[in-house]
């Protein structure tokens, strides 16, 4: 999840590249500046989180929460007042 500033041109910049980079490491839009990306383990997680630190923009605010599978099952969805399933779960198997 993260809350850039947009001010000026720059930070416009900043913006796009970090977003940009962050579809690049594999993440989805779930809404507007809020980004998942499926990690099968906590050493794979600690590493994306590590390679994220690197691309931080120089102003904003970036969090960065872990949940488990079961976790982002049990979320609830509502679009306006109609309550909707989550995204299906990413399948699990990685290939490099």
């Amino acid at each position: 999840m993260f809350d850039l500033p947009v001010a000026t041109p720059e930070q416009r910049h900043d913006y796009a590249v970090f977003r940009k980079r962050l579809l690049e490491l594999g993440f989805t839009k779930l809404q507007y500046s809020v980004y998942a990306r499926f990690l099968p383990s906590e050493e794979k997680a600690e590493a994306v989180v590590r390679r994220v630190s690197e691309i931080l923009p120089p102003e904003g605010q970036v969090r960065i929460l872990e949940i488990t599978g079961k976790q982002f099952e049990k979320m609830h969805v509502f679009y306006g007042t109609r309550q909707r399933p989550p995204e299906n779960p990413p399948q699990q198997l990685e290939l490099f």
